[in-house]
C-alpha cells in the first residue's frame, strides 16, 4: 500500500488501488473509539450525458437519476431495507448525492464488520423493478416539492441560475417531477452498471484499523467485476459570462435571505494549485466578511446582518464559484459593503497583520477536522473525487502568501462575475 504522511499534524493515510480499479483509502486513528466507512462512486447530478465504456453508445439520462439510484439501492428482494438493517445494528447509517458523487456510509463503535457486510452487499446488488421504481417516483416527487418550498434551497438554485446558462450544476440534484417520471429500471441498471463499476469507486475507512487487515476484509467482500474502460462524460461548453446579475423571489421568510456569488473563470490544471487557491479564497472571505472583519462588525452592529454569513468556494473541473449567504433586512447594503471592501483591498493591498491572523485561523479549522472520523473520511472522499490529496490543505498552507492572495482577489472577485440571489418575504 502507498503510505502518505502529513508530518505537520502527525497523520498518515494508506492508499491501495485494487486490481479491479477501485481505490481504498485508510486513515488509522488509534486514539478514537468510533469507526467510519464511506463508499462513493464518481456519479453525481451533473453526469446526465455520457458515452458507455466498451460500446461507444452515447446516453442521455433524465435529470435526477444519480439521486434516484441512491434512494433505490437500499431496497432488497425480500422486502427488507438495508438502511433499517444497519440502524438495527446500532449504526448511524446514511447516503447522499452531490453534484459529482454519490456516497453510502455508516459510523459506529460496535458491530463494524456486521455493518460492513450489509453495506458492501447492498451497494453491489441492486434490485429495481417496475413496481418499486414507480413507488419511489411518488416519494421523490414529494421530496422535490418540499425542496421547492425551502427558501434556502431556492436561494442557492437561483444563484446557480444567475451564474450559469447551460452548466448542469443548475439542475436540481433530485431532478424535477417531470424528469423523474421518465426513469425506468432499465435506465437505473444502465447507470448502475456504468458508474458503480469498482474502477469508478472509492472507499474511505477511518478509525482504529490496522491498514493491511482491513484491506483484506474489504477485498473479501468484493464481488468480482472486471475493470471497465473510461467513462466519457459530455458537458456543455464552458461559459465565460454570467447568465444574469440578479434574481429575486418572494417566499415565506421572516427576514430576507441573500446569496452573493462570484463566478470563477480560471482553470488550474495542477491539483496543488487548486488547493492553494481554495485556501487563499477561504482566507479572503474571512477577511472580507468573516466574524472578525470590520465589514461584519459594522453590518451586525447596525442590524443589517442578523448573523455571521456562510462562506464557501465550490469547484470541480466543470464549475467554480464563491458564495456568501446570510440573513439581512437590507441585502443590497450587504452587497455594496462587500464590494467596497473588496475594491479597497484590491487598491490598497491586504493588511499583513490581519492576513496572518486569519491565515492561522483557517489553518486551525483544517487541523480541527482531523479530530472527527466522519469529517476526515468525507473530506478524503470528496477531495479524491477531484483528484486532490486532502493532506495538501495542510502542506500547501505555508505557500499561500499575502501577495498570492492579492492576485487571487483580483482574478476571482471581479465585478463582471458578480451575481446576487435574494428571497424576500411575501
Amino acid at each position: 500500500m502507498e503510505r502518505i504522511e502529513c508530518s505537520n499534524i502527525k497523520e498518515k493515510a494508506y492508499i491501495e488501488k485494487l486490481e479491479n480499479g477501485m481505490k481504498v483509502i485508510i486513515i488509522p486513528k488509534t486514539n478514537l473509539d468510533k469507526k467510519y466507512v464511506i463508499w462513493g462512486t464518481h456519479f453525481g447530478s451533473i453526469d446526465n450525458r455520457f458515452i458507455m465504456p466498451g460500446t461507444n453508445e452515447e446516453v442521455f439520462i433524465p435529470d435526477g437519476v444519480a439521486h434516484f439510484l441512491e434512494h433505490k439501492m437500499f431496497e432488497q428482494p425480500d422486502g427488507t431495507n438495508s438502511l433499517d438493517t444497519l440502524m438495527a445494528l446500532g449504526l448511524d447509517a446514511n447516503a447522499y448525492t452531490t453534484n459529482d458523487h454519490t456516497a453510502y456510509l455508516f459510523e459506529c463503535t460496535d458491530n463494524f464488520y456486521e455493518g460492513l457486510n450489509e453495506l458492501m452487499d447492498y451497494v453491489q446488488h441492486p434490485y429495481f423493478t417496475d413496481e418499486n421504481v414507480e413507488k419511489e417516483k411518488g416519494i421523490i416527487a414529494q421530496e422535490i416539492k418540499m425542496y421547492d418550498d425551502e427558501p434556502e434551497w431556492r436561494l442557492y438554485m437561483n444563484a446557480m441560475d444567475c451564474m450559469y446558462k447551460e452548466n448542469p450544476i443548475k439542475i436540481d440534484i433530485a431532478g424535477s417531477v417531470e424528469s423523474i417520471s421518465e426513469i425506468t429500471p432499465d435506465v437505473l441498471y444502465k447507470c448502475y452498471n456504468t458508474f458503480y463499476n469498482p474502477s469508478n469507486m472509492t472507499m474511505v475507512l477511518c478509525g482504529n484499523f490496522e491498514p493491511e487487515k482491513i484491506l483484506v476484509e474489504v477485498k473479501n467482500r468484493l464481488t468480482q467485476k472486471p475493470e471497465q474502460g473510461e467513462i466519457k462524460r459530455i458537458y456543455p461548453p464552458k461559459e465565460n459570462a454570467i447568465n444574469m446579475p440578479y434574481k429575486e423571489m418572494k417566499m415565506e421568510v421572516s427576514t430576507p435571505i441573500f446569496a452573493i456569488g462570484y463566478k470563477d473563470m480560471a482553470e488550474e490544471k495542477n491539483t496543488k494549485d487548486l488547493v492553494r487557491k481554495h485556501i487563499a479564497i477561504e482566507i479572503l472571505l474571512n477577511m472580507i466578511i468573516g466574524k472578525s472583519s470590520d465589514t461584519y462588525k459594522e453590518l451586525y452592529e447596525d442590524g443589517t446582518l442578523l448573523a455571521k454569513p456562510s462562506m464557501d468556494y465550490e469547484f470541480s473541473s466543470e464549475y467554480a464559484h464563491v458564495l456568501i449567504t446570510g440573513k439581512s433586512k437590507d441585502p443590497q447594503k450587504v452587497k455594496e459593503k462587500t464590494e467596497q471592501i473588496i475594491e479597497k483591498y484590491k487598491k490598497e493591498g491586504l493588511n499583513k497583520e490581519h492576513f496572518d491572523r486569519i491565515r492561522k485561523k483557517v489553518y486551525g479549522d483544517y487541523v480541527v477536522e482531523y479530530n472527527s472520523v466522519s469529517d476526515i473520511a468525507r473530506m478524503f472522499l470528496a477531495d479524491s473525487m477531484k483528484g486532490i490529496n486532502s493532506f495538501d490543505y495542510i502542506e500547501e498552507y505555508n505557500t499561500v502568501t499575502k501577495e498570492y492572495a492579492e492576485d487571487v482577489l483580483k482574478n476571482v472577485f471581479k465585478s463582471d462575475n458578480l451575481v446576487m440571489s435574494v428571497i424576500k418575504s411575501k
